[in-house]
């Protein structure tokens, strides 16, 4: 089977798009960036490769006749295991690297004991956690906020003067990096028999044999990628020749019109630039305005509010959506925010309502720039993972409804590969007409 492989390396963010001969999107991949830009692209093409895998376990499923809500539950419960086996391998890797760095005197001296003791307890809570039997999904797409946000939580619980949560954080911290800089072997075909023999544990007689049969099927189908397109704002970095990478203005254009057909203007807040996009019927671009000279208004600025206020980026939203009131913010520099914020805070103005404002003057700074761009079309879509984001999404439909009246708004939950998708659809185009 042939694939073609988009990848958008982005400033916060990896993704990877897998399509399939007939245009299909087939697996999508999803990872922190880092230093090491080769490393999360790898990364991410293998989430993606492994969500392949998936989807053709779907249609093996769906040839044999399993499509009952018996199969679906299978099938969820399959993800759920595989995806607690990537887990748990990383949480383990992360164990046996912040005991040793706690275990190295001289950082702790006499406290290294007792902070050994306490990563103990706290790695045992997260580990006994985690291997509960659920469906939920996760908080986050990312191992490294799903690890931060029980690891604070416990390591409140197991601080003591001997192992202060900061020097326990401080742990975690420096480790995590190491193991977000690790390329694991948690690939479908090598790691799905022991999630498959906890799924199948109560299951007997014919079907079975049928979900052992599709799972087969499904690790079995050899892939090949038969062209890969690079997109970004670390595309330069990428080790593909020149002729396999595009703008990400280009390939936000056409994968919004992928997804949206229909769709006359784009917008995409993304970890280090905002970009307002016009296109025409096909996706072709015909303007566009671009902020990638200030973080302000992109997600390197939620990201900072959230270590500010000590959250993780994924809550922001949620929390802005209690407000009562948005507090009028006066700076969106991201030199200036803490100082603002805090003053703010210090002032007893609830955080909620602050978080509010600050991404209503986001927005606004994003629909400045739809302005120059040649404003809002009657179709409208918002991309990037700032799309996912319900308080930016809530202060986006108000803003484009007061400046430009009723407009549809296209937000799809898989807004943040919009990029990826565009890239993926080059690739195709490149195979079927050589320099596309």
């Amino acid at each position: 089977m042939k694939l073609f492989l988009g990848i958008d390396l982005g400033s916060t963010t990896t993704k990877a798009v897998l399509l399939d001969e007939g245009g299909a999107a087939l697996g999508r991949g999803i990872t922190n960036s880092r230093s090491n830009y080769h490393l999360a692209a790898d990364i991410a093409r293998d989430e993606a490769l492994i969500a392949a895998r998936f989807t053709l376990l779907d249609r093996a499923l769906e040839a044999a006749g399993e499509t009952g809500e018996e199969a679906v539950l299978f099938r969820k419960r399959l993800d759920a295991r595989f995806r607690k086996e990537q887990r748990m391998s990383q949480l383990s890797s992360l164990r046996e690297r912040a005991l040793r760095e706690a275990g190295e005197g001289g950082r702790f001296g006499s406290r290294a004991a007792a902070v050994v003791e306490r990563l103990l307890l706290i790695f045992d809570d997260i580990a006994t956690d985690w291997r509960r039997p659920h469906l939920a999904k996760a908080k986050s797409d990312f191992f490294r906020d799903q690890a931060a946000s029980d690891f604070s939580r416990l390591a409140e619980q197991h601080a003591t003067r001997e192992a202060p949560f900061d020097g326990l954080m401080s742990v975690f911290d420096k480790t995590i990096i190491q193991v977000e800089n690790e390329r694991l072997d948690l690939g479908f075909e090598r790691n799905i028999g022991p999630a498959l023999a906890s799924c199948l544990a109560n299951e007997s007689g014919a079907r079975r044999e049928r979900y052992e049969a599709c799972v087969t099927d499904a690790a079995s189908i050899p892939i090949e990628v038969a062209a890969t397109i690079g997109t970004g704002y670390g595309r330069q970095t990428l080790p593909f020749a020149k002729e396999q990478i595009r703008s990400e203005i280009l390939c936000h254009g056409l994968g919004a019109h992928a997804m949206y057909p229909r769709t006359a203007t784009v917008l995409d807040i993304g970890g280090q630039d905002t970009k307002a996009i016009q296109v025409d019927g096909s996706g072709i671009v015909t303007s566009f305005q671009m902020n990638d000279r200030c973080a302000a208004g992109c997600g390197r600025y939620l990201g900072y509010i959230a270590d500010e206020m000590n959250l993780g980026v994924h809550e922001l939203g949620p929390l802005a959506l209690e407000s009562t009131r948005h507090v009028k913010i006066n700076s969106t520099c991201t030199v200036f925010a803490g100082a603002e914020l805090r003053d703010r805070l210090t002032m007893g103005q609830r955080r909620e309502d602050i978080l509010a404002g600050l991404h209503r003057a986001i927005i606004l700074r994003a629909m400045a720039l739809l302005a120059r761009s040649g404003g809002v079309g009657d179709e409208f879509t918002f991309t990037g993972g700032v799309a996912n984001n319900g308080a930016a999404v809530k202060a986006l439909r108000q803003l484009v409804a007061e400046n430009y009246g009723e407009r549809t708004i296209n937000i799809s939950p898989e807004s943040i590969y919009t990029g990826a998708l565009g890239a993926a659809l080059f690739a195709r185009r490149s195979v079927e007409t050589p320099q596309a």
